[in-house]
């Protein structure tokens, strides 16, 4: 899993509540259990006519929010089934960081597992980030995890808090499997001894 430590980038605003993840990424497309392809169908019902062609309105088909790094979302994120395609989706578009009011827990534990860091900021705060982002593309936002701070195009810096362990997941790239081979020597030994140990096994 790519390492996330600091991000310079354009931010989206959609201030739709609750946006579930069934939005994010339908059940039509859930035909693959690998994690990449997903990011042409991310809000597919919303971003696309039925003939495929672009909703023109819709914000990531504006020219301005195309390279999105940054979401600023409204309230209950991620609500609905418990699909982690939904987190796929977002990180295969190369969203890395979404800003909301409050997630669902499946959701948001999914999004730290897949080098996306959700935050949770007071409303007051989202109104501050999601002004900034209706600016367009020349309003770049900063996001420093090793700091745990976000600053807006202007300068102003909002401090958020996020869980030690999850934070100290995302600035070393380690998802469960990079946890685990963090331990591989201990794995190892105790593999070794096991098998002395019962060599019938």
């Amino acid at each position: 899993m790519e390492k996330f430590q600091k991000l310079q980038g354009i931010a989206a605003p959609m201030p739709l509540v609750n946006i579930d993840t069934d939005m994010i990424i339908p059940k039509v497309f859930l035909k693959s259990i690998q994690r990449t392809g997903f990011g042409k169908n991310l809000f597919d019902e919303m971003r696309f006519n039925r003939d495929g062609t672009e909703i023109e309105d819709f914000v990531l088909n504006k020219p301005q929010y195309r390279d999105a790094e940054i979401l600023v979302a409204g309230d209950n994120f991620g609500c609905g089934s418990s699909r982690e395609h939904a987190p796929w989706a977002i990180a295969d578009f190369g969203i890395k960081c979404i800003v909301s009011t409050s997630f669902a827990d499946i959701f948001f534990n999914n999004s730290f597992k897949n080098g996306i860091l959700p935050i949770v900021l007071p409303q007051e705060q989202v109104d501050i980030l999601m002004a900034d982002a209706e600016k367009g593309a020349n309003a770049r936002m900063t996001v420093d995890l090793e700091a745990q701070e976000i600053t807006t195009s202007d300068g102003e810096v909002i401090p958020f808090e996020v869980d030690a362990f999850k934070k100290h997941c995302l600035l070393n790239g380690l998802d469960d499997i990079g946890l685990t081979m963090e331990k591989a020597d201990s794995i190892k030994t105790f593999e070794d001894k096991a098998a002395q140990a019962r060599p019938w096994v």
